[in-house]
C-alpha cells in the first residue's frame, strides 16, 4: 500500500517542540512503514522523518506566519495543497491520501477526484459549521474521540468511520517510563500542566487550586507561539507588538501572571525532549482543568504512558481516557477537582503504565488506522 500523508506546511515532522498534530504523524510513519506501508510525505523541507518519499511546498516551517493578518497567509495552506494535487495528477500509484490538513485538505481533495481519502479531525469541530454542516460525502473522516464524533454535525457523523485516539511513543515497549533513560527521574512534589497557555487549557484554575492548597505547580508551554519569559516581555511590554492584543498573551498576563511567584507557582516556558519528559516524570500529577470539550488529549496520554496520575475536569474525551479510580480522577467542579488533587497517591503509576501501553501505544493506532485505510479502500 502506498499512502501519501498530508501533515501540511507549518511544522516540520517531527517538530523541534510543541506541535500536535505533526507530534501525531511522525508516531504513525515509523509504524506503518514497519507494516510494509509506503509513506509519501507531504510536509516542508526540513522534516526530518525517515519516509520513502518527501514532497514540500515550502523549505521551512510557516508557522511563525500564522500571526500575520489573515490575507497575509491565507494562501499557505493552498500553495501547499497544490503540491499535493500535481503529485496526485502526476502518478497512480498513490493508494489513499491520508490527510491532517484542516477545511483545506478535505475541500480540495474532495474536488480532485483522485485517491480515496481518510481525513483526519484534530481540532475543534465547531470551528467551521458552515463547512461542517455540508461535508463533502466522498471524503471519508475519523475522530480523535467518540465523544468529539458525538458532537459533529449530522453530514460529518455520516462521513465518520470511527474514532482513533492519539498515541504516544512513550507507552511503546520501552523499559521505564522515560524512553532511554536510566535511571528514571525521581517522583517530586510538583503539579503539572503541560501544554500551549490558553482559556481553554484552564491553567488559571490550576494555579488558584495549588496556590489554596499550599502546593508546587509547574505550568509548562507556550504563549502565542512565545517559549520563554524574554520573548514574552518583547510582547507584553510593546503595545503596538502585533500579539499584544491575543487571546492566548492577555489570558496569560491577566488570569494566569497573577499567580505566578517564582516558588509555589511556576511558568517555565515551552521544552521540549528529555527536558519536558523529565518534568512531567517526576511530577507527583498532571492536571486538566480544561474549560472545553477537548477533542484528542495527547497530554493525558502522555502523563498516562510516564506514570503519572491525570487529574482533571469531566469535559471532552477525558472520561474516554482516565479510568476514574484506577489510572486518575474526574471532577465535576472546581472545588471536587481540589478534593481529588489531594488523593493523587491513591492512583498505581504502575497501573497508568499499562493502561497507556494496552490503549495509546503507537502499534496500538497503527493497526487502528491500517483498519480504517481498508474500509476506504474496500468503499472505493
Amino acid at each position: 500500500m502506498k499512502v501519501l500523508m498530508n501533515a501540511g506546511p507549518w511544522l516540520a515532522v517531527p517538530p523541534a517542540g510543541y506541535g500536535g498534530i505533526e507530534n501525531v504523524v511522525a508516531t504513525l510513519v515509523p509504524e506503518l512503514r514497519a507494516r510494509g506501508v509506503h509513506v509519501v510525505l507531504a510536509s516542508v523541507g526540513t522534516s526530518t522523518l525517515d519516509v520513502d518519499e518527501l514532497i514540500s511546498a515550502y523549505d521551512e516551517e510557516q508557522f511563525t506566519e500564522l500571526q500575520k493578518p489573515y490575507n497575509q497567509v491565507m494562501g499557505i495552506t493552498h500553495a501547499h495543497l497544490a503540491r499535493v494535487v500535481s503529485e496526485l495528477r502526476g502518478r497512480d500509484d498513490i493508494d489513499l491520501v491520508h490527510d491532517h490538513v484542516e477545511v483545506v485538505g478535505p475541500a480540495t481533495l474532495s474536488a480532485l477526484g483522485g485517491p480515496p481519502v481518510l481525513h483526519t479531525l484534530h481540532w475543534d469541530l465547531r470551528k467551521h459549521p458552515a463547512f461542517y454542516g455540508a461535508f463533502p460525502p466522498s471524503i471519508a473522516v475519523n475522530g480523535v474521540s467518540e465523544s468529539q464524533i458525538a458532537r459533529a454535525p449530522d453530514a460529518l457523523r455520516a462521513a465518520s468511520l470511527g474514532a482513533v485516539h492519539l498515541a504516544t511513543p512513550l507507552a511503546g515497549p520501552v523499559a521505564g517510563p522515560v524512553a532511554g533513560r536510566d535511571p528514571q527521574p525521581e517522583r517530586g512534589e510538583h503539579l503539572v500542566v503541560m501544554g500551549r497557555i490558553c482559556g481553554l487549557k484552564g491553567q488559571h484554575v490550576a494555579a488558584r487550586i495549588c496556590q489554596k492548597l499550599g502546593l508546587p505547580l509547574v505550568l509548562a508551554g507556550p504563549v502565542s507561539g512565545r517559549n520563554t519569559a524574554a520573548e514574552l516581555d518583547v510582547v507584553a511590554q510593546n503595545p503596538y507588538h502585533p500579539l499584544h492584543s491575543h487571546p492566548d498573551v492577555r489570558y496569560h498576563l491577566d488570569q494566569v501572571s497573577p499567580y505566578l511567584d517564582g516558588d509555589l507557582v511556576r511558568w517555565v516556558g515551552a521544552v521540549g525532549g528529555q527536558e519536558r519528559d523529565d518534568l512531567y516524570a517526576s511530577a507527583r500529577a498532571a492536571l486538566f482543568p480544561i474549560q472545553w470539550d477537548e477533542p484528542g488529549g495527547t497530554a493525558v496520554v502522555e502523563a498516562l504512558a510516564l506514570g503519572v496520575p491525570p487529574v482533571g475536569l469531566r469535559r471532552g474525551c477525558l472520561p474516554e481516557i482516565i479510568d476514574h479510580g484506577r489510572t486518575g480522577f474526574l471532577a465535576d467542579t472546581e472545588e471536587e477537582l481540589a478534593e481529588w488533587v489531594l488523593r493523587v497517591d491513591e492512583i498505581d503509576p504502575e497501573e497508568c503504565r499499562r493502561e497507556a501501553r494496552r490503549r495509546f501505544s503507537p502499534s496500538v493506532m497503527a493497526d487502528r488506522y491500517l483498519d480504517l485505510y481498508e474500509q476506504v479502500l474496500s468503499r472505493r
